[in-house]
């Protein structure tokens, strides 16, 4: 949309259709070229005739991302700095101060610190909003920009000042940069020994951070009676993370199949023995924006039998990418398979329908503004499935019409 709305807005000029000027004549060897020799021709006249001086590294930066982009929506070129992020993003763990934030109303605001992090041991809070960076203004909307600037080489100091509702005067933070491991899993009790997990995204540390809220929902051996699995607005992720996730209630059978034109890009996944719910019932939550890794752990559980489906019908983004090293600390991030459930059914540009649908099921998680789960109708409604299914499936099915 912002692309389309800026060409509509700007003033389009296009060869051949100028009123002041004629076009320059087109030399021959343009009307017959070759086309495996068009990429050259179209580099040489922007070399030549740009309004501004190209190299030949921005050129062949550009015509590289432009070939890959257009393949489809989820295959990229990164520079360096994406893939860095990329790296950061998919490994759990960054150097930085520990803080969870969001763009909300123009401003960069705190969801919340990460326990045990240098924000959070010096009492930065939820909604706290981000004023300053060093002594400069952090600018409204460039979320990435302020993220950037906090992090950092572990033991390396920054300074950061915050406006808080109530206080008179902005605060100010001295903290001194640390490994900060990233957050992806929450995890809550539910009235009746039921239990809540939420996974915002899958990164190579989620199995284990699963693993581990499981055992404190279970201490001392005691069991859960159901567990309610909120994959809303979940993107995806490690695919090996994802399949780690779905192990975790699975004992046997495949998870995830793969199709491809390599050997590579041909697999298949499987579950090993090992239910952390010792078979307890398990609603997932799913709605438009869970897609990729969550539509893998959604559609392999319920395939096996192992989960309801509750919300709404998942993005449809049924295919894998491999991001692929490249010179100077770029990546290649192609699409190489797309995947099947258990079942053989594929989710791509399709989707898949919740056994039960709850209209308006998006979560606001990850906003500074959320509701607490008690108060989230789509987690309520789970929950009261799960008590019914007690009572039989039937009567658990029907509670929801």
């Amino acid at each position: 949309m912002l692309a389309g709305a800026a060409i509509g807005a700007g003033l389009t000029l296009m060869r051949g259709v100028l009123a002041d000027r004629e076009p320059p004549p087109v030399p021959q060897a343009v009307a017959a070229v070759p086309r495996h020799r068009l990429l050259d021709v179209v580099a040489e006249r922007v070399r030549r005739e740009y309004v501004d001086v190209i190299t030949d590294e921005q050129l062949e930066s550009g015509a590289v991302a432009g070939m890959v982009e257009g393949l489809d929506p989820h295959s990229a070129f990164l520079d360096a700095a994406e893939y860095d992020e990329m790296r950061v993003s998919t490994a759990g763990s960054y150097s930085g101060v520990g803080i969870e934030v969001a763009a909300q109303d123009g401003r960069i605001v705190v969801v919340a610190p990460i326990d045990g992090s240098p924000a959070a041991l010096a009492g930065v809070r939820s909604r706290d909003v981000l004023d300053g960076i060093d002594g400069q203004p952090v600018r409204p909307g460039r979320l990435d920009e302020a993220i950037a600037r906090m992090r950092g080489a572990a033991g390396t100091r920054v300074r950061l000042e915050v406006s808080r509702p109530g206080e008179p005067a902005p605060l100010q933070f001295e903290l001194e940069r640390t490994e900060v491991h990233v957050r992806t899993v929450r995890a809550e009790v539910l009235p009746g020994r039921y239990g809540y997990v939420r996974i915002t995204q899958f990164n190579d540390s989620t199995p284990h951070d699963v693993e581990q809220v499981l055992a404190d929902l279970q201490p001392g051996g005691t069991r859960l009676r159901g567990l309610v699995l909120d994959l809303r607005g979940n993107p995806g992720g490690v695919l090996e993370s994802a399949v780690g996730v779905a192990d975790e209630f699975l004992d046997a059978g495949i998870i995830v199949r793969a199709d491809g034109r390599t050997a590579e890009s041909r697999f298949e996944m499987d579950a090993t023995a090992g239910d952390l719910l010792h078979g307890a019932p398990l609603v997932v939550l799913v709605d438009r924006g869970s897609a990729s890794g969550a539509e893998i752990v959604a559609g392999a559980l319920r395939d096996h039998g192992r989960a309801t489906l509750m919300g709404e019908r998942t993005f449809g983004k049924g295919s894998v990418q491999t991001v692929m090293p490249l010179t100077d600390g770029q990546a290649l991030k192609l699409t190489t398979s797309r995947y099947f459930t258990p079942s053989g059914a594929s989710i791509h540009e399709r989707g898949l329908e919740p056994d039960v649908a709850i209209a308006a099921a998006s979560s606001a998680a990850g906003s500074p503004a959320q509701e607490k789960v008690a108060d989230d109708r789509a987690v309520q409604s789970a929950l009261q499935y799960l008590r019914d299914r007690s009572l039989g499936t039937q009567v658990a099915l029907a509670g929801q019409d």
